[in-house]
């Protein structure tokens, strides 16, 4: 199979202090992933940054401005958007960017399958929490995109199936490396990937230091990857250069390269998933789901 780029600019972490290189305006947003869609890309999971303080910011206008950017140049790009509990706990907070139609609608939305303890915080994800935005995802026809960071959180993706939250073909990333959660080594990526429900689509993330061993471990065993400066700032190991989000697509394609893989484009991801096919549709094309409420 072809090799899915997804691509995460910003995330919620990095700030100008930490590098100049992080995106955080809406218009620094677009530029990198306008670079990114030249080199080659499959996908991208954005993060808004509130344009004045540059903290992070739920707010379907700022994601709308981003999306609108990015479609500028590109109608068939699939876009996720962050729906976090990282830094929001309310409902109403983590769903506002779901509310986007039409042009800007956004074809995914981050699904955390449980809480995670991070380093220094808790990004919090109650059942009621998980299961309300799925819900909601499902009525807008709006795609999850599940984010796993150890094997429990992947049973719970297989409840959720069979409660007619979730749909499949499904699209998950597996995240390794976090210190709380599945580490970055074979053995439990291997676990993961083989307890995936039936149907699945998957890509490896590195938190950290971890990004390129488990990007190449995913490009070498015909999975996909997650790659930007949302999980690494660093380019190198002894963390003597600070990367680009440029330099880190760039290194992918080195490697898809030299492992013979062809990078996936988003119209064929877009099939794969049951995806509209862009240029003017967007979301998720549910067969049991009437047309108005796509």
């Amino acid at each position: 199979m072809n090799l899915i780029i997804n691509f995460v600019p910003t995330g919620m972490i990095p700030t100008k202090r930490m590098t100049a290189y992080v995106p955080v305006s809406v218009q620094q947003i677009i530029e990198d992933v306008h670079q990114a869609v030249e080199a080659g890309i499959t996908m991208v999971h954005l993060h808004a940054r509130d344009e004045r303080t540059g903290e992070p910011t739920y707010k379907a206008k700022t994601y709308e401005k981003i999306i609108m950017g990015i479609r500028k140049f590109s109608g068939d790009l699939i876009i996720a958007v962050s729906l976090s509990g990282r830094n929001f706990r309310e409902f109403e907070e983590r769903a506002e960017p779901l509310k986007l139609e039409g042009n800007v609608k956004p074809d995914m939305g981050s699904l955390t399958l449980s809480s995670v303890n991070f380093n220094k915080e808790a990004s919090v994800n109650t059942p009621d929490m998980i299961q309300a935005l799925a819900r909601e995802m499902l009525s807008r026809g709006i795609m999850p995109e599940l984010e796993a960071f150890d094997a429990g959180m992947i049973n719970y993706a297989k409840y959720l199936e069979k409660r007619g939250l979730l749909q499949p073909p499904h699209y998950f990333n597996l995240l390794m490396g976090n210190i709380a959660c599945a580490q970055a080594d074979l053995l439990h990526a291997g676990m993961m990937i083989r307890d995936l429900p039936p149907n699945s689509y998957w890509s490896l993330a590195g938190i950290g230091d971890f990004q390129l061993m488990m990007n190449s471990v995913a490009i070498a065993t015909g999975g996909g990857v997650r790659v930007g400066l949302e999980d690494n700032i660093w380019y190198d190991s002894g963390r003597t250069r600070l990367a680009r989000n440029i330099d880190l697509i760039r290194r992918i394609h080195r490697l898809a390269e030299d492992n013979e893989r062809k990078v996936m484009s988003p119209k064929e991801l877009r099939k794969l998933l049951r995806l509209e096919k862009g240029n003017g549709k967007y979301g998720r094309v549910y067969e049991d789901m009437p047309e108005s409420s796509r």
